[in-house]
């Protein structure tokens, strides 16, 4: 009994080590930038200057986003899977948005890279292209987000959107801030462009 209860107190304690190593981890990843512009009930509405990014789509199968295989690919090349095998540094948040036949993965680079110094990916489906700069209304949300809540998440603000009477422009995307193995203090978005003049 006493060989368990010791048991029981090592996995307590190195599970809170790990949460906690792995939360101030995630706080020193850099995270792209924007500007909180105005407060809405249940929502914000944020500029967004433009961002490089590293982005990869595949077909869609399902309802599901493809997270695993999108993922590896975009982190194989920031971990040196590139022509001059150069690691470069994980941001947050992962964008992640489908349409009707592909689900696409985003990667925001460093704020220091340019277009014209990153190296070349040895995955040629691995494509560099700048965000679309603009305001955008952002959702956010916490614990492990599924399709199913990523779903209701899109739903509900869609309906905040209609209520104050914003235009929606494009694709409803999930921002996700967390590695796969944190369980605590996650971190999840949706975001959509919008039609907004800053008073």
């Amino acid at each position: 009994m006493k060989i368990m209860s010791v048991v029981i107190i090592i996995v307590v304690i190195s599970f809170i080590l790990f949460t906690y190593m792995s939360y101030a981890a995630n706080k020193k990843v850099e995270r792209q930038r924007y500007d909180v512009v105005k407060q809405e009930e249940g929502f914000e509405i944020r500029f967004y200057p433009k961002a490089l990014m590293a982005s990869v789509s595949t077909q869609r199968n399902g309802e599901e986003r493809g997270g695993n295989q999108n993922f590896r690919t975009l982190a194989g090349y920031i971990f040196g899977g590139n022509k001059t095998e150069k690691k470069i540094a994980m941001t947050a948040p992962v964008h992640m948005e489908r349409n009707a036949t592909a689900n696409k993965m985003s990667f925001v680079l460093p704020s220091g890279y340019t277009m014209t110094d990153l190296p070349d990916p040895n995955d040629t489906s691995i494509k560099f292209h700048y965000s679309d700069e603009g305001y955008y209304a952002a959702l956010k949300f916490g614990g492990f987000a599924g399709e199913d809540k990523i779903k209701r998440k899109e739903e509900e603000l869609k309906e905040l959107l209609q209520k104050k009477g914003y235009q929606a422009i494009g694709a409803f995307n999930y921002l996700g801030y967390n590695a796969p193995w944190d369980v605590v203090n996650r971190e999840n978005e949706i975001i959509v462009q919008i039609a907004y003049t800053k008073p």
